[in-house]
Parts: C-alpha cells; structure tokens; sequence
C-alpha cells in the first residue's frame, strides 16, 4: 500500500510540474507583440491587427454575420446559398489555390458578392472585367517597429481621404482615415462604348391603354457596365473600387487598417465597413478557413487552440504510455515463482481422521501431537515431562497470558481421549487447533509451515 501511495504522489508532482511549466510558458507567448509584418486579420483576434471588434458590431448590431470554417467550394452547395457577401481580410494564414479562387469566383459569377480587403491581394481573386484590369500598386513596407495598436504611428504624415462620389458604398462618410502603408488601386484597360443589344420581342409590355408597340420593332436593353466604379480615392490613386463580374460584384478596399481593431474607430472608418460589407443585405460570411480556423480541424483542438492544454494532454498521454511501458518490461531475469508448501500438519491430521473414524482409532493423532505440545509446555515451565498437568498449567499461566484453567482442561482432555475416552473426528480437529493456538500464543519453536497454518485458524 505504500509503494501505490508513493506512485501516486510521484504521478501527482510531475503533473503539476508539467502544468506550471506549460502555463509558463503560455503567458511568455501571449507577450509576442501584434506586428503589420506577421498581421492576423481573423475575426476571432483581438488584437490590433484582427478584425474582432468589426464582426462583434455587426453581431450585437442585428446584421446577419457567420464565420466561414470550410471551403469555398461549399458555396455552390446547399450551405453557401443563404451567403449574400463573402468577406476576405488582408493576405491569409493559408493560401488560396487555384480551385479554390475558382469555385469563389463561380459563386461571384452567380450572384455572389465578394469583398477584398488587402493591399496586396491575391491576383487569382481579381479578374478582369471586361476589358478593365484591376490591381494594387506598391506600399510602404511595414516595419517590425511600428505598433499596430498606436494610430499616431499607423496614420503618422497620412490626411483622411473622402468619397468622390455619393454611392451605396460612400452613404454617411465624410472622410476615412487610411494608415501609411495603404496601397492605391490601378485600373487599366480601354474603356470601350458598348451598343445597346436589341432582342427582338414577340408580344407588348406596359399598359394595355397603351398603344401596342409593332411586333416586328426591336426592344433596348442596357447592358451592365463593366467598367469599375470609384468610390474613395486621393491624388496618389483610388483606396475603394467594385466592378461587376457576371451577375454578381467584386468590392476591392486597398488597406485592411481600415476594418482591423486599431483603425476601425477612426474617422468614419467604423461606416465604410458597414456599407462595404452590408450594402447589398442578406448574410455576411467572414473566410475563416483560409486564416487558419477551418471546421475540418477537430473542434476539441479548435477551442483550446493558443493555450497549454492541448500540450499538458500530449505530455500526460506520454507519461502513461511510459509508465504502462516500465511496468510490463522486464530489467531483469526471470525469476522462478516462489512455491508454496501447502502440505501441513492438520491435512494430515484430517486424513488420519477420516481413515480412523472407520476404526474408531482418534485417540492415535491426539496422541502424537499432544506427546509433541506436552514436551514443548514443560520445557516452557521449566518442569519435567512427566510433572502433573496442573503443575504445568500453572507454571505456563504465570509465564504468559494464558489462562491457567482452560489450559489444564485442554491437556485433561486431550489425555482422557488418549486413554480411550469416546470422541469422533470433529472433536479431534477442535482439540488439535486448541493446541497449535497454545504454541503460537507461547511462541514456542515450530516448523515453519505449523506455524503458517496455526496462524491461518
């Protein structure tokens, strides 16, 4: 019992060991400070590079929002067809692939509406309109030493920009204040006047009042620019563009400062992510599976994601591997098992008494056992053999805590079944134990498996 205990109380300090290390070290990682260089835009960030504060408004706001956890191509399926606007903030943790800007694009082609916000956006997500390309031109680079979370040095020698125009995009904006390292949108292309297309039509429209147009004149139809539209933009170039692709639009926003949680709040920033983003209504899917956070990981692992926990269970896990491992191998040779000598005095006994019960013949194992207890009791009293068993009693009971009667009784007993008194096998076991009882209260020399088996009654 007290191995286990001391096993148990070593198992108890390595664990807590092992839990103070690993706590340790998860507050010297959430020291790491925010940088522009390595930014994290997710929207389960909260630092000044994440984009938490601006999802959490919308939420608590009452606009439709979700986190978008699995591929892109789930949104030409069931799942991507409440998704009105898909949302993707600043250069990802995983990369877009090919066939990943290709489902996304063919969701835009059939409706959808995708916002970019980055200043250097993957060109696979960009494509052309028309005869219109649009791209993003170099930036400052930022610096390591440059704090996210200070505007003053995110905004230093930068003057808030305002909306060339009025659209849905620029409603209740007066100015947003961009940081330095923004980039400016280029647009390139020949801007080509497009002719009215002409579709013959078989039957009138509008009010039957009305006179019926011929059926063999033409109807117009006005075809969708595809020429980009400017919203925000300086001198140095445009900060906010869209353009349509297919049937639905592409919104293109050149500083993702503008929507992360240290410049949300400046200027009428906190605005222009509001009509950016829910202009056209419906549900709001922020990407999140490009940045790291996709459903295909195991949610356990998912939610304790950035703390010690998942470490301190691996650490656990193989330390009882070791432990199940140092237990069930050998560092040794083999040892034989010990054998145990099950062979006793009183199995003979029983044996003779079955045997003698047919002959009536009890008194011969009570006497070979008593003559034995008789010789060992008077060399405790330091008497003779053949002294009166009162005597030996008596000497015996003040020598030890035996009760000088009982034991005088036990040895008259035992004495008239040896004289041929009547007894029967039971009485004679029950005479032979009172006896091994009387040796090992005395503690007088036996063998070793006579005093095992006394020990056991």
């Amino acid at each position: 019992m007290r191995q286990r205990l001391t096993f148990i109380l070593t198992i108890i300090v390595i664990l807590g060991v092992l839990i103070i290390i690993n706590s340790v070290t998860y507050v010297e990682d959430e020291k790491t400070q925010d940088s522009e260089l390595t930014a994290n835009r997710s929207t389960y960030h909260a630092g000044p590079t994440g984009s938490r504060a601006l999802y959490d408004f919308l939420s608590e706001s009452g606009y439709e929002v979700m986190r978008w956890r699995d591929l892109t191509d789930k949104l030409l399926g069931s799942d991507g067809k409440q998704v009105k606007t898909f949302v993707v903030i600043g250069r990802t943790q995983l990369p877009f692939d090919e066939e990943q800007a290709k489902s996304l694009l063919v969701w835009v082609e059939q409706g959808g509406r995708l916002v970019l916000i980055d200043r250097r956006p993957d060109e696979m997500l960009l494509p052309k309109s028309g005869d219109w390309t649009i791209s993003t031109g170099d930036s400052d680079y930022p610096g390591m030493k440059v704090d996210p979370a200070s505007p003053k040095e995110m905004t230093e020698g930068v003057e808030a920009i305002q909306p060339v125009q009025p659209t849905l995009l620029t409603r209740e904006i007066q100015a947003v204040m961009p940081s330095r390292f923004a980039s400016r949108i280029t647009i390139s292309g020949e801007n080509k006047k497009t002719d009215a297309i002409e579709k013959p039509s078989g039957h009138s429209s509008g009010d039957s009042r009305k006179p019926r147009q011929n059926s063999s004149e033409p109807s117009v139809v006005t075809p969708i620019s595809l020429a980009p539209v400017v919203h925000i933009a300086s001198a140095e170039g445009a900060l906010l563009v869209d353009y349509s692709y297919g049937e639905g639009r592409i919104v293109l926003l050149s500083d993702p400062y503008l929507v992360s949680n240290g410049g949300i709040g400046l200027k009428d920033n906190l605005q222009l992510a509001i009509n950016a983003l829910t202009s056209s209504g419906g549900l709001v899917a922020f990407d999140e599976y490009h940045q790291g956070r996709g459903a295909t990981r195991n949610a356990f692992a998912a939610y304790f994601s950035g703390t010690p926990v998942l470490a301190i269970g691996a650490q656990c896990i193989l330390l009882v591997l070791v432990v199940l491992w140092t237990r069930a191998h050998r560092f040794a040779r083999p040892l034989p098992l010990v054998q145990i000598d099950r062979r006793s005095s009183l199995e003979f006994v029983a044996s003779m008494a079955e045997l003698q019960e047919r002959s009536q013949a009890f008194d011969l194992a009570i006497e070979n056992i008593y003559s034995r207890t008789r010789r060992v009791l008077a060399r405790h009293a330091g008497v003779d053999y053949n002294s009166p068993r009162a005597e030996i009693a008596r000497r015996v009971a003040s020598r030890s805590t035996l009760d000088g009667y009982r034991l005088e009784t036990l040895m008259r007993q035992c004495e008239e079944t040896i004289n041929g008194a009547p007894t029967n096998w039971r009485q004679s076991i029950d005479l032979v134990k009172r006896l091994r009882e009387v040796e090992l209260t005395l503690g007088l020399r036996m063998r070793s498996r006579d005093a095992r088996q006394a020990a056991g009654l």
